[in-house]
């Protein structure tokens, strides 16, 4: 798209009117006038880059995060995410703040609540529906 703007705007400052410059360049006649307005005004004639510039809004506050994590080993994303809220002012969403440990290659691992038994499983099966729940309370006949 950064050629046809250019193209575009070298047309129209060539003398060609701006929806005959859209049609030879088969962009729409609203986007040529918009971008001509704009090169008029500023006198840009450059596209700009496209996408979100590089970075974080967390990156400033990195000390301050694994601040946290020193301070409380278990700390979750939401208590992380309520303390940046109360303590700096700052709204991130759970998905930012995964993203922003992710870059780090911060990670943690689940605490297990009970120690694994060798006997019996520690943690319930799902049942599926229809079945009994296992083979010992099938009723003999």
């Amino acid at each position: 798209m950064a050629r046809a703007y250019s193209r575009v705007l070298d047309a129209v400052g060539a003398g060609l009117s701006r929806r005959a410059a859209a049609l030879r360049y088969r962009v729409g006649i609203a986007t040529v006038i918009r971008w001509a307005a704009h090169a008029t005004r500023t006198g840009e004639t450059r596209a700009q880059r496209q996408g979100r510039p590089p970075g974080s809004k967390l990156d400033e506050h990195e000390a301050f995060l694994f601040a946290l994590i020193d301070e409380k080993d278990d700390i979750t994303l939401a208590e992380m995410q309520e303390r940046l809220r109360t303590e700096r002012s700052v709204s991130v969403g759970l998905g930012t703040l995964w993203r922003f440990f992710a870059r780090r290659a911060v990670t943690w691992k689940k605490s297990r609540r009970m120690r694994p038994n060798r006997i019996a499983p520690t943690w319930p099966h799902p049942v599926r529906r229809g079945l009994p729940r296992s083979l010992t309370s099938i009723p003999s006949a």
